[in-house]
């Protein structure tokens, strides 16, 4: 028996070592870990759940980004990603700071779980061009980012500085920066 619990421990383990220490019930299972033996692991300390669904392997030492992950996998949807205000923190193009993690699920996706008030949810269907990795976390691309923000209603000069940080990085293509200039202006002009 012990030589199991070690053995799905393993598993475990290997699984959160890229995702910041995390793991998912689904993914455990998926790793032929039964939901009976996740239970007893957390009973004896070896896992700690830390959001539905969402287990921390103690083992994996933590990152500054461990609250990032842990939200994209509280969602438990796997098209989730970071967005909105996170992802301009994250990208480190505005000065922005975020009380609340955002989160881009699917449209269809409707979350009926606890935890969810420390998260702002969006719901936007993205194609797999608008995403890509930060630190091992899917994340909305800088130009969808923005994007997202103008749509969102952040601030003008938030949206602004994105824009001119973004657009000295090679992450933000000129053509990209100039359509959401457009975007930006052309919101701008209709809500005075």
């Amino acid at each position: 028996m012990l030589n199991e619990i070690v053995t799905y421990l393993d598993r475990l383990r290997e699984i959160a070592m890229d995702q910041h220490g995390f793991v998912t019930l689904a993914q455990a299972m998926e790793a032929g870990v039964p939901q009976p033996q996740v239970a007893q692991l957390t009973a004896r300390g070896r896992l700690d759940r830390v959001a539905h669904g969402v287990y921390r392997v103690p083992q994996v030492p933590a990152t500054r980004y461990d609250n990032w992950a842990r939200a994209v996998l509280w969602t438990g949807a796997p098209e989730a990603c970071l967005s909105h205000e996170t992802a301009l923190t994250a990208w480190g193009i505005s000065d922005i700071n975020p009380d609340k993690v955002h989160v881009n699920v699917a449209k269809r996706r409707r979350l009926r779980r606890a935890g969810g008030d420390q998260y702002v949810v969006h719901h936007h269907d993205l194609v797999p061009e608008q995403v890509t990795w930060f630190e091992q976390i899917p994340i909305t691309t800088v130009a969808t980012t923005i994007g997202q923000c103008i749509d969102w209603g952040l601030d003008t000069y938030l949206v602004k500085q994105a824009l001119d940080r973004g657009g000295k990085t090679s992450r933000l293509l000129r053509a990209d920066r100039e359509r959401l200039a457009q975007k930006l202006e052309e919101r701008d002009h209709a809500h005075r």
